[in-house]
């Protein structure tokens, strides 16, 4: 017997009459988002360009702007919702332990280039 996918989004703010109206209601969601990157990409704001945790808040901005992007899509187009509970924390944890990881990484050796080329001298040596 099929199943049938739940039909709502934003949990449960925004709800849709059909799967197809659903898939556009996230394409529209996903479209304004990626829309509000592209816009600050090319203006920069000036205020966004102060330091925070050792990162530009633009770059954070868009970092977690990629993360909700990425959400959505597992969330409703791969239908992560309709999943197990534990299947969905696996998923869930491994990709926040990852995108954690690979932001420590950017953060770490980032720095580290950026100091050798603006002191021009390797400051570690591991």
């Amino acid at each position: 017997m099929a199943h049938e996918h739940k039909l709502a989004i934003f949990r449960g703010l925004v709800k849709f009459k059909s799967n197809t109206q659903k898939i556009w209601g996230v394409l529209i969601f996903l479209t304004i988002v990626t829309a509000v990157e592209v816009v600050l990409g090319i203006l920069k704001p000036e205020s966004l360009m102060g330091q925070v945790l050792g990162m530009k808040a633009l770059n954070w901005i868009f970092i977690i702007l990629t993360i909700v992007k990425a959400y959505y899509i597992t969330w409703d187009f791969m239908h992560m919702r309709d999943e197990l509970k534990s299947l969905r924390r696996m998923v869930v944890w491994t990709a926040i332990f990852l995108i954690l990881y690979l932001i420590f990484i950017l953060l770490q050796e980032g720095g580290y280039v950026f100091d050798v080329y603006k002191d021009g001298f390797i400051k570690r040596d591991f």
